[in-house]
């Protein structure tokens, strides 16, 4: 028996609850060297935005962003520490998988919104363009660039090194590839750094810088300060296409979508699953994409009435695993019923079927209230017969009919020997006029005699 606990201790607040998760990260020393390099980002970004100020440069602006977005993906980097410490919950029964997910989602998304924040302020600055100091022009340019590429590569960011990889390439990442088989065809020794395709934000990081680089030399030479603002919407769009493929494969992620990579082996999977032994059909299959590299997936198969539960469910388990790492299988039965011949009990007198009949009677209404064309009720406010509650023969009770001629395999039928006179003189007969002993049928007192009418009279 557990303890009663009188008064129920107070629920925590929304910042003790992130208090309490964040000491649970800080506890692990990997987290250690994250959290040092969030501070030295945080005073970076400080200096950066300070110079961006006194520089009136919006393309050292769009940069700077770049280095709040390497903030980003230093938090993402912790939650994904963090998602490893926990354990699934009653709540959270798949685990804590998705919060990284939606921390990627997050990051690229914010990214995306800061480039079109760079965008609309250039648009503003090319109505009217300031003046551009170059003084901490160039400085902050490779304080940016230094700090942006020792974070990439100093830190391994496990969900932004999946998603780099597994989203689709975008169009800065293309024309790179092109100019790097172009430079590798004449040497081939750079293959292993460029190719097959370089880390995007590794490729933003330089190209952002190499677009600084120029604006402060055309601002020396010429003053051209509209090159400021060219280069700052050239990095708008930069930052713009690397984070749209990763927001949209992590969107996909979010809405359980089937990664279109594994349909294929998933089919071949359900098809050698069908034909197990014992398995029958199956059905509602649903497998999605849980987290980075982990999928889930669910299946109900249905099997023979003498196959294995337990055995089926190891194969069938055995055969998906490979692929899917979180599976819930559902095992049932084949329950066909056979059909009933009626729905009420049934005496013990008439259980022996070879002797009785069940025939349905229809309950017949008075004939004035029929019309002898359709055989329907004739009053005009009437409702049709398929709309008719009363429906002849619907809620009737059958008949039973007893009788007492016994043949021994039920079908209404004399066997043995009888003579060919006896068989013409049983006839058929006529339904209303009688019945005779022969076969079972609904006409009686048919004449035997060929040409005779129904009275027994020659005809003329």
């Amino acid at each position: 028996k557990g303890t009663i606990h009188l008064f129920r201790k107070s629920q925590r607040s929304l910042v003790g609850k992130l208090t309490h998760e964040f000491r649970l990260v800080a506890a692990d020393r990997r987290s250690w060297k994250i959290l040092l390099f969030g501070a030295i980002n945080l005073i970076c970004i400080g200096f950066l935005l300070m110079w961006c100020s006194s520089t009136n440069s919006i393309a050292l602006t769009a940069y700077t962003y770049l280095t709040i977005f390497d903030l980003f993906s230093l938090v993402t980097c912790l939650i994904s520490y963090w998602v490893m410490m926990k354990k699934p919950s009653p709540v959270y029964s798949f685990g804590f998988e998705r919060f990284e997910v939606l921390a990627v989602f997050a990051s690229t998304v914010l990214a995306q919104l800061g480039a079109l924040f760079i965008l609309k302020e250039s648009a503003e600055r090319f109505l009217e363009q300031p003046e551009i100091h170059t003084g901490r022009l160039l400085v902050g340019t490779f304080v940016a660039l230094f700090f942006n590429l020792f974070t990439m590569l100093s830190i391994r960011n496990k969900p932004f090194a999946y998603v780099s990889e597994a989203a689709s390439t975008s169009w800065l990442q293309e024309h790179v590839a092109d100019l790097s088989r172009s430079i590798c065809g004449i040497i081939p020794g750079l293959s292993s750094i460029f190719l097959p395709r370089m880390n995007p934000f590794v490729l933003i990081d330089i190209a952002g810088a190499l677009a600084l680089c120029i604006t402060y030399m055309l601002i020396e030479i010429n003053n051209y300060f509209a090159v400021d603002t060219a280069s700052a919407i050239a990095i708008a769009l930069m930052t713009f296409g690397t984070m749209y493929p990763m927001s949209v494969y992590s969107g996909k992620v979010l809405l359980q979508t089937t990664p279109p990579h594994v349909i294929g082996q998933l089919d071949k999977l359900l098809r050698e699953v069908s034909t197990l032994d014992g398995v029958l059909e199956v059905r509602n299959e649903h497998f999605w994409t849980l987290g980075f590299g982990t999928l889930a997936g669910s299946v109900h198969v249905r099997i023979r009435r003498d196959a294995n539960e337990q055995m089926v469910l190891a194969h069938v388990t055995n055969r998906l695993y490979t692929l899917v790492s979180t599976l819930t299988v559902q095992i049932f039965k084949d329950d066909w019923i056979r059909p009933t011949l009626s729905s009420v009990p049934i005496a013990n007198n008439i259980l022996n079927l070879s002797d009785h009949h069940i025939i349905p009677m229809p309950s017949l209404k008075a004939a004035d209230n029929l019309n002898p064309v359709t055989s329907t009720p004739a009053k005009p406010s009437s409702p049709p017969p398929e709309f008719s509650f009363n429906t002849p023969g619907k809620n009737v009770s059958p008949v039973i009919l007893l009788n007492t001629q016994t043949r021994p395999y039920g079908m209404g039928f004399n066997h043995g020997s009888v003579p060919y006179s006896s068989v013409l003189n049983q006839g058929f007969g006529i339904p209303g006029t009688g019945a005779t002993q022969g076969f079972r049928t609904g006409f009686a007192n048919v004449p035997s005699r060929y040409g005779a009418n129904t009275r027994g009279q020659p005809r003329p």
